[in-house]
């Protein structure tokens, strides 16, 4: 999508601090952190919601739950971590494209859902 925040990141079009990449999802640091390690596992498909991919698409999504153990070192989540999909306003979903938000290290004056 041409307005898409998440989309231009991934067309190279915004700079982001990228931990992961491949074909299908990239790993870039959140620049709004609400925790000490606040990442975005975000699929390089545009989907809005959950409900919109398909089932074989999920699986997708699948593999980034997947990759981010592998990963635990890069994204300083040594000390355990917390996954966060929100979905639509009422959730808090700030960006209008899927993205998993993987957070560890709580900051003063924030509490986890």
């Amino acid at each position: 999508m041409e307005d898409c925040l998440f989309c231009k990141i991934i067309k190279g079009e915004i700079p982001a601090t990228k931990v992961y990449e491949d074909d299908d999802m990239v790993i870039f640091k959140d620049i709004d952190p609400k925790a000490k390690n606040h990442h975005l596992c975000v699929p390089k498909s545009h989907f809005k919601l959950l409900a919109d991919m398909t089932e074989t698409q999920g699986e997708m999504l699948l593999k980034c739950f997947k990759k981010i153990p592998t990963l635990v070192k890069e994204l300083g989540l040594e000390n355990g971590y917390r996954l966060v999909i929100n979905q639509g306003d009422d959730a808090g979903q700030s960006v209008f494209h899927l993205h998993i938000h993987i957070l560890s290290g709580q900051k003063m004056g924030w509490t986890p859902a």
